[in-house]
Formats: structure tokens, sequence, C-alpha cells
């Protein structure tokens, strides 16, 4: 990381046992993008304990969210960041016959919103949807991951992945992957054709037992 890097961008100041949301982990395999008090900058990585949400599925399009939650239970639902707009998100949701999609917006204060409720944060917001119908025309209550959809064991590669680093997974587009850990919404591990690794969750498609 040059000098020149470090004076262009800011960096937000972490104290112990303090606790911020991730936004971004993608872009730096070192350095992740956070928020505290409405204020946005740079975190190492080596100086955080992630406690990843199930339902955050990181940098997702549109259409593998729907391939995800088509075949879940009505309330099933992520959180992804957004195609159109970077560093804003949208939340996919099963509706049972479909997958409808919301736009989070944020205000100035750093609000959060989907419709007129305002909330802290993406975790607030999530938590009230639970309670409260987040459809209008219909009642649809978010339902956590472990509460409605058993824990896949094998995955469909939907595209070809080649490593960066070695400790991740090379498949190609129709393999088969035993899929060894999930509990991390940005990186599963499995293993292919012998070897074990870890990859994109995106470059996926579980295989559930009632598909």
């Amino acid at each position: 990381m040059t000098e020149t890097w470090l004076h262009q961008h800011p960096f937000i100041h972490v104290c112990v046992l303090v606790c911020f949301q991730i936004t971004n982990m993608e872009d730096d395999p070192n350095w992740y993008t956070a928020e505290l008090h409405n204020r946005k900058g740079f975190v190492p990585k080596n100086y955080i304990n992630l406690r990843p949400h199930a339902w955050f599925a990181g940098r997702i399009s549109r259409g593998v969210a729907e391939s995800r939650l088509r075949h879940r239970e009505c309330g099933a639902f992520l959180v992804r960041e957004s195609e159109s707009a970077p560093g804003e998100f949208s939340m996919s949701v099963s509706y049972g016959d479909h997958v409808q999609h919301f736009k989070v917006l944020q205000d100035r204060c750093g609000q959060y919103y989907v419709w007129d409720e305002g909330f802290s944060s993406l975790n607030e917001l999530v938590d009230f949807y639970h309670s409260n119908s987040i459809a209008k025309e219909r009642t649809v209550f978010l339902r956590d991951p472990e509460h409605f959809a058993r824990r896949p064991h094998h995955a469909h590669a939907l595209f070809d992945f080649t490593p960066h680093h070695p400790s991740q997974l090379r498949f190609l587009r129709g393999d088969v992957i035993e899929l060894i850990d999930c509990s991390d919404s940005l990186r599963w591990k499995g293993r292919c054709h012998g070897r074990v690794g870890h990859f994109p969750p995106e470059y996926v498609q579980p295989i559930y037992q009632n598909q």
C-alpha cells in the first residue's frame, strides 16, 4: 500500500470493543470498508473480529439472489450490495410465488430506509421487519436462514472460478462441489476433485433436498 493511497483514503479510528458495520470486504484483502456513527472509512483486517450475518450475501447479482431464494419459503431473504449503485444495498425477499427486490435507501444522516421507517443500521432495519411486514400488499415477515432452510451439502458451479490465492478452490462450470463450511456469507469452503479450498458463494447454486 503506497503513501499516496494512504493520503487519499479516509480511515476510521478503531477502539477496543467498538462494534461497527462492515460494508465491503472484497476490494482489498487486507482492508475493509466500514461505517461507524455515520462515518465511512477503512479498517485493517487484522484489527477486527468478524461476526457475519447469514443474510448478508455481499456482491452478488439480482439474478443470483433470485436463484438462491426461488425455492425458499415466504420471508426468506438476503441483503446484497447494489449492482446499480456501488456502496448502497438492496434486499431480496421471497414472497413464496416470486422474489421481490427492495432498494435500501440512506439519507444524509445515515438512516437506512425501505419504506417510511428509518434505522441507524442494516441490522436494525432487518430486525424491524422480522415482526413488521415488509410488503404492503400482503403480510411478509423476514425469516432468518436457520429457521427456514436446511444447510445444503452440495452445490452446482454456475461459473468457472480461477483462484487468486493458494487457499482458494478451483472449479469449472457444472462441477458439483461438496460444501464443508457455509457459515461465512462472503466465502464458503468446499471440496472439488479432491481439493479443498474457499470460494465466493455467488459462483455456485446450492442443492437443496426439495430441488
